[in-house]
């Protein structure tokens, strides 16, 4: 039976919900996106796109456990709701409220930015409602990442390029694994690993990244390492909470991602400052659960 909460809820709870220890890799994903369509990241859009998107990603993670509620009484009684720390209720204002909030934000930027964040909403409510069992909700997920690409892109430049699609298909591919990887991560295990072999699209498409020199090169190397190690914790389970360590570990590695692809593209400073997220993203991760 679900728990019911009279008091406000803490802090604490509502980072938790949010998963927010997530959220630098929402940013680098708007920086690649910005910078794969040419678009500068500084001044005003830039930093409403930001908002934007984390709005969306955050109030996604509180509708993912506002439909999930009833799974996490049985599963994972730890989760807010069922805990007793908030309401339902509150959960799904608040979750549905951030999404308003975050296209409203882009609607201001123009029609272009306002099209591709409400399909981005869309994505995220379909992912969060029918996930559970559903086969297909790995590459749901990989879209909504590959969504703030694009809003990014049309925020900065009106228009989406077939630079930035290919790139945002890339990034689908990789979410896509390990979100496949994630949903097994309450068992301690991974079944057909077969299907990991998605997390190396932007491995494949940023290769031009070896030909634009050392520094470029070691931003490859560090989204190859960190994949290598997480596939090996994934295969081999090698301690307890191998698989959930693993998950952790690829969820920041989407910064590596974006910074790889953007090495690829010959955008040396701005994948460093996305490199930056990966152990910002592994730091938080140690103090609010990213799953």
């Amino acid at each position: 039976m679900q728990a019911t909460s009279s008091e406000a809820p803490t802090l604490g709870t509502l980072l938790r919900l949010g998963r927010v220890s997530n959220l630098p890799t929402v940013w680098t994903n708007v920086l690649a996106g910005t910078v794969l369509a040419s678009g500068t990241v500084q001044g005003w859009r830039f930093s409403i796109v930001l908002l934007a998107m984390s709005l969306l990603y955050v109030g996604g993670m509180y509708l993912n456990d506002y439909f999930d509620r009833a799974i996490d009484a049985a599963e994972r009684p730890s989760r807010p709701i069922p805990a007793g720390e908030i309401s339902a209720a509150s959960v799904a204002v608040l979750g549905f409220g951030m999404l308003g909030a975050g296209v409203a934000l882009m609607t201001a930027i123009g029609f272009a930015a306002a099209l591709w964040s409400a399909l981005l909403a869309l994505a995220i409510i379909a992912y969060d409602v029918f996930h559970k069992g559903n086969p297909g909700a790995p590459v749901v997920m990989g879209l909504c990442r590959a969504l703030v690409y694009c809003g990014a892109a049309a925020a900065a430049t009106g228009a989406v390029s077939n630079a930035v699609i290919v790139a945002a298909l890339a990034l689908l591919a990789y979410v896509a694994g390990l979100t496949y990887a994630a949903r097994q991560e309450s068992y301690d295990r991974v079944g057909n690993l077969w299907l990991l072999v998605l997390l190396s699209a932007p491995m494949l498409l940023a290769l031009p990244a070896l030909a634009q020199g050392v520094l470029a090169a070691l931003v490859y190397l560090a989204l190859v390492c960190c994949a290598a190690y997480a596939i090996y914790l994934l295969a081999m389970r090698p301690m307890p909470g191998a698989v959930p360590r693993a998950v952790g570990l690829l969820i920041a590695g989407i910064s590596l991602v974006d910074a790889t692809l953007l090495a690829s593209a010959g955008a040396i400073v701005p994948a460093f400052a996305a490199m930056l997220a990966f152990p910002l993203t592994l730091f938080l991760q140690k103090h609010i659960p990213g799953t």
